[in-house]
């Protein structure tokens, strides 16, 4: 017979699921869990916000494929974690967050530092959990973690009384640990029309999305491509999924993509969409989106099908298990006239992200940095112009090498998420691209990174304004750049050496490749700042609402 407290409990079943680490802040409605916590073998990563944490906690899911833990405590503990959330649900990402609640009888009181947890986690998690008895613990933990994993991975949450925390429990065996669900399986029929699709067109695509990427499927993504002679275009989220060198690859479509991309989109037949949501970013005006294409939509989550565009053929399985036995089924096929006439698409427009590196625009130097890091470096990203021209520019060849926040898109994700990453995979160096305002959204996690001796480098692409919404406002606000242009200079050496990070400013360099190199020698935190003006753009670009065949051009950098 086994006799514990709930805290206890909590930890020790945290334990038997292999994790390792835990982010997040104490406070007084989960110091129970914290006390027990403290005689784990599990390491818990002090973060200073609970946004951080929950980032942090991505990182780590998003690099391992694995659900990761954050924890919080009630009330602001609660309502600062909560963003993380948001953001891990819209981008699948398997998390599971444990917050202290007041004690049960307080519940429903206005009780100090208490909100309604469960009711404000309800429309952005996968599923969450108000604990009512120490008991349940033994079947919620392991649940949760069964639920993060299974189908579409996403966000659990696990709201615990402090009353329930300090009870005491008896059971007489420990359940089993949480695992995922096998996946649905196609049906033959389904599969059987898919390859006669296939087959019979002229001008197929591949679509990849994030979904490619959590199923690991792609080298069967690319097997399929090379043996139906398939170009490849992928969604911000399914970036590394395969080579972005690869002859077949096309590149990112939508929003920010090359010309030739949407063009060949337009001219398409037949879309193999694998994991895909049709996201307005990659889309654009759907009613105009692919108007000639049939389209064949392989998804998990069978409401992704047919949600916001009908398909030809809805197929529900995980994706790599789908590709597998669609592969006998589709025939050798060159279809040199379809890419040679893609070919033709790249001569007549040819692309703006640079083919090689260099130091005298943004994307020539996130260029550069690619070619001078290894192949598998992971890469994240905040949000904004230095984002996209990353998502352009970066020469990825790996899964779970890019990391950035898609359907959420939240200033502030990157370097909690690189210090997740760090964590997750300490042999590997992770790099994030960051911009002046994303990285004030979370900087207080610079003293996080330096405890954590975290292995990563900030490359800060600093044009003191809200890039994005700058380029916004000159282009269809008649160049009003209200509130998006700071008014100080930070010095952000100043403040990142104050946090015990090496630094490196690039800012006059008469050798910006040695400079690089040095930020790279060493390990642990380092900071890279790099001016940029104000006045570079993020182009291609299709105007919000409009179709994708309608894009603003201007300087190429090839």
């Amino acid at each position: 017979m086994f006799r514990m407290t709930g805290a206890q409990l909590v930890i020790q079943l945290l334990e038997r699921q292999g994790i390792q680490v835990i982010s997040g802040v104490p406070g007084g409605a989960n110091l129970p869990l914290y006390d027990a916590l403290s005689r784990s073998t599990i390491h818990h990563v002090l973060a200073r916000h609970e946004q951080g944490a929950g980032f942090i906690a991505q990182g780590m899911a998003r690099v391992t494929g694995k659900p990761a833990v954050c924890l919080a405590t009630s009330g602001p503990g609660v309502t600062n974690i909560l963003t993380a959330i948001a953001d891990a649900k819209l981008d699948s990402v398997p998390v599971v967050c444990i917050t202290g609640q007041v004690p049960s009888p307080l519940m429903g009181t206005d009780a100090f530092q208490e909100v309604d947890t469960y009711g404000m986690s309800i429309p952005i998690t996968k599923h969450n959990f108000l604990v009512r008895s120490v008991e349940e613990l033994l079947t919620v933990i392991p649940e949760a973690f069964r639920i993060a994993a299974s189908g579409r991975p996403g966000p659990v949450l696990v709201d615990i009384p402090r009353d329930i925390q300090v009870a005491e429990v008896h059971f007489a065996e420990w359940p089993q640990p949480g695992e995922a669900d096998p996946a649905p399986r196609a049906y033959d029929a389904d599969l059987e029309n898919a390859a006669s699709m296939i087959n019979a067109a002229r001008r197929p695509l591949l679509w990849i999305g994030g979904g490619v990427v959590a199923a690991g499927a792609g080298s069967q993504i690319l097997e399929l491509a090379e043996k139906a002679s398939m170009p490849m275009t992928m969604t911000l989220m399914g970036l590394g999924a395969v080579p972005r060198d690869h002859a077949l690859s096309i590149g990112m479509l939508g929003m920010h993509a090359e010309r030739y991309t949407n063009m060949a989109m337009e001219a398409c037949d037949l879309i193999l969409a694998a994991g895909v949501r049709f996201d307005d970013r990659a889309t654009g005006k759907v009613q105009e989106f692919c108007p000639n294409a049939k389209i064949i939509h392989i998804d998990i989550d069978h409401s992704e099908i047919d949600k916001i565009r009908t398909a030809s053929l809805g197929i529900l399985g995980s994706i790599n298990e789908v590709l597998e036995e669609l592969l006998p089924r589709v025939q050798e096929n060159t279809r040199t006239e379809w890419l040679e006439y893609i070919s033709a698409l790249r001569g007549a427009f040819p692309q703006h992200a640079p083919a090689e590196g260099g130091h005298d625009s943004p994307q020539r130097l996130i260029r550069r940095v690619g070619e001078l890091v290894e192949d598998d470096t992971i890469i994240c990203t905040d949000v904004g112009k230095h984002q996209m021209w990353t998502a352009q520019s970066y020469p990825f060849r790996h899964e779970r090498q890019w990391l950035t926040s898609g359907g959420l898109g939240t200033m502030g994700f990157g370097l909690p998420a690189a210090i997740g990453a760090s964590l997750a995979a300490p042999e590997r160096r992770v790099i994030c691209f960051s911009g002046d305002g994303s990285l004030q959204m979370n900087i207080q996690e610079l003293a996080t990174a330096a405890e954590q001796r975290a292995n990563v480098t900030v490359v800060l692409l600093n044009n003191n304004c809200l890039g994005l919404v700058h380029q916004q406002q000159e282009l269809f606000f008649k160049a009003n750049y209200f509130s998006s242009e700071y008014q100080i200079a930070v010095d952000f050496i100043k403040i990142a050496e104050g946090f015990g990070w090496r630094t490196v400013d690039l800012a006059g360099s008469s050798d910006p490749d040695a400079d690089l190199a040095n930020a790279f020698a060493g390990r642990g935190p380092c900071l890279v700042h790099v001016p940029v003006d104000r006045e570079e753009k993020v182009l291609p670009m299709v105007p919000p609402g409009a179709a994708n065949r309608v894009m603003i051009e201007g300087e190429k950098h090839a």
